[in-house]
């Protein structure tokens, strides 16, 4: 009789806390999303303290408790671990995250690169501004998109007394890219990043070109293709660049087309335009009727109000569409 009493105690036990378990499941006072590649789950917020668990990017988390900078989160297999904050994406974030990465499916790429060293998605061009998630260097990037921003006080090279003499003064800016990135076995994913921390991936021999030139490069476009005297193809570009550093208010300041020259087995300078204020995204026509033929344009901010520049390519020859009005342009090709 003994031993029934004991086993019915067991048993009622072993209900009560299952029944707690799964019906008394606690409530969270928030929703939060992982914020890193791989976030871990810690038993407590002390110094001394084991993993409990993992989480991906993007998982949904129950947060169910807050300690300082510490949260305390369930992860969708049920496990309850601590986490610091800032590996978390508030709801608001997560949001705009997503809408950002559907834009970015919208927009054309002006240029490719990689990063060159770890940094930082965010949400708008800024270093304020909300961070999605980190990115690892080598990371490849579609360029979409440019801004600047301020830099903020405390980032700016110099001395305080530098920097307090400048406050006043038109704040310093640096570039940030919109950019697609394409994490290896992560996903894609849209956001802002420090311009200076992609390096530009640009096929050869424009580099070249750009240094000899004085040009920092911007962007890049395929125009065409033609042949070479062994029948190799070979590309044709468009190249836009800047002249200075940084933080320019204008996305480029001059466009260049290299074409393919048969004759001397070698690329040559076909067209050159400057003196705009130019502002991306370069839109490319191509003509149905011929390979060789197509249009480019842009937004041109130099004058009092925006206007749109237009050129024509036939084969090797570039012209700009002009306006009635306009006068003769002041740049021709250069071989």
């Amino acid at each position: 009789m003994r031993k029934v009493m004991v086993g019915l105690a067991l048993f009622s036990i072993i209900a009560v806390a299952a029944y707690l378990r799964f019906h008394h499941k606690k409530e969270p006072i928030d929703v939060a999303y992982a914020g890193n590649q791989q976030v871990v789950l810690y038993s407590t917020t002390a110094q001394v303290r084991e993993p409990v668990g993992t989480v991906n990017f993007g998982e949904r988390l129950d947060v169910l408790d807050r300690f300082e900078d510490e949260v305390n989160v369930r992860a969708p297999n049920g496990v309850k671990g601590w986490v610091n904050e800032r590996d978390l994406l508030t709801s608001e974030v997560w949001e705009k995250a997503r809408n950002l990465q559907a834009k970015a499916t919208t927009m054309p790429v002006e240029a490719r690169g990689h990063t060159k060293v770890i940094g930082n998605l965010h949400v708008d061009a800024g270093r304020d501004a909300p961070r999605i998630r980190q990115l690892s260097k080598g990371v490849s990037v579609d360029l979409l998109a440019r801004q600047v921003a301020d830099v903020p006080v405390a980032n700016r090279s110099g001395s305080e007394e530098e920097n307090a003499s400048t406050e006043s003064a038109e704040a310093k800016k640096e570039d940030w890219w919109f950019v697609r990135a394409q994490a290896p076995n992560e996903g894609t994913f849209a956001g802002w990043i420090l311009g200076r921390f992609i390096e530009l991936d640009v096929p050869e021999p424009l580099p070249d070109y750009a240094s000899s030139a004085a040009m920092r490069i911007v962007a890049w476009f395929d125009l065409n293709h033609v042949k070479d005297s062994a029948g190799q193809p070979k590309t044709q570009y468009l190249l836009l660049g800047a002249k200075g550093g940084e933080g320019q208010p204008c996305d480029f300041t001059s466009v260049r087309v290299y074409t393919w020259g048969v004759q001397r087995n070698r690329y040559e300078t076909a067209f050159v335009d400057g003196g705009m204020c130019g502002k991306l995204p370069v839109t490319l026509t191509q003509n149905p009727g011929s390979a060789a033929d197509l249009t480019f344009s842009f937004t041109d901010l130099s004058g009092a109000s925006s206007t749109t520049r237009t050129y024509k390519m036939h084969q090797t020859i570039v012209r700009r569409v002009r306006e009635a009005g306009e006068g003769q342009p002041r740049n021709h090709a250069h071989r």
